[in-house]
């Protein structure tokens, strides 16, 4: 195993409340990423330095691109659509009271996986549910915490997945639509925090930030620990690569909850040439 104290630039300063989703959309060069508790949609494109931020309708745990242009957001009460014109439609609107959207990922078959949560946590109050571009609806797991982190091998046939509170990730075969023979992947020691957003890499390795462990691990495909790095934040909450070469891992961090948050808590954080990233899939709808 490789432990190491990375060269971290901050890319975006900001303060979020609660950072998110790190996602690379190659069409456009740009990044995206959320500060949920804020309602906000944010973009950066690293070539020319441009920002943009999107309030949202309600709290955002997840936006991605969409094949059509614009975006799908993961929202408190389900799933929105922004348009390449700015105008807004449900696709999904499923309220729970108590519940909200959370972290989000699309298949390489462009179908959009959600997952939800309890504003308080609470065991089996969340779900992770598969979204056609139609808008037909499969609920995946039924009884989770804090659905988090979702991605695929480079070839399609696995799938892995975190349940916070669980400190795993865990793997599925993708069967089809489905998945099947869920089992434990990794495991986070208690002292290291929990596994948050994930993401994987052209080699099958599986990138895992971890929420107040200050620090993103790499995993190779057989779930052996390589490489851990060492962050100043203490909540850094999901991983993507991004970049013309998709070399350069960006970190999204938060600093709800901390009463004295480091100076870059809440900012998006970038380590270059860290590996190399897989080419992402835009929402089919």
């Amino acid at each position: 195993m490789t432990e190491r104290e990375p060269v971290v630039e901050v890319a975006v300063h900001e303060q979020a409340e609660l950072g998110e989703g790190p996602t690379w959309d190659p069409r456009t060069g740009r990044l995206i990423w959320v500060d949920i508790l804020n309602s906000r949609v944010h973009t950066y494109e690293p070539r020319s330095g441009r920002r943009t931020v999107l309030t949202a309708e309600q709290h955002v745990g997840a936006a991605k691109p969409r094949a059509a242009g614009g975006l799908a957001v993961n929202l408190r009460d389900g799933i929105g659509l922004y348009g390449p014109d700015g105008a807004f439609s449900w696709l999904l609107r499923d309220p729970v009271a108590g519940r909200r959207g959370n972290d989000a990922a699309v298949a390489p078959d462009g179908a959009l996986w959600a997952g939800t949560m309890r504003y308080d946590e609470a065991a089996g109050g969340g779900t992770l549910t598969r979204v056609a571009p139609d808008g037909t609806t499969t609920e995946v797991f039924a009884d989770v915490a804090v659905s988090n982190g979702i991605a695929w091998s480079p070839d399609g046939t696995l799938m892995y997945y975190v349940d916070s509170p669980t400190r795993r990730v865990d793997v599925c075969r993708v069967d089809g639509q489905t998945l099947a023979g869920r089992r434990e992947f990794a495991v986070v020691e208690e002292s290291a925090g929990f596994p948050d957003g994930l993401t994987v890499d052209a080699d099958g390795g599986v990138w895992v930030a971890l929420w107040d462990g200050g620090q993103v691990r790499r995993y190779t495909p057989d779930g052996t620990l390589d490489r851990v790095l060492r962050l100043p934040v203490r909540r850094p909450t999901a991983c993507a690569f991004g970049g013309e070469d998709l070399c350069d891992l960006y970190i999204t961090t938060a600093r709800v909850g901390l009463e004295h948050p480091h100076p870059m808590a809440g900012s998006v954080l970038v380590v270059r040439d860290a590996g190399r990233g897989l080419p992402g899939t835009a929402f089919a709808g």
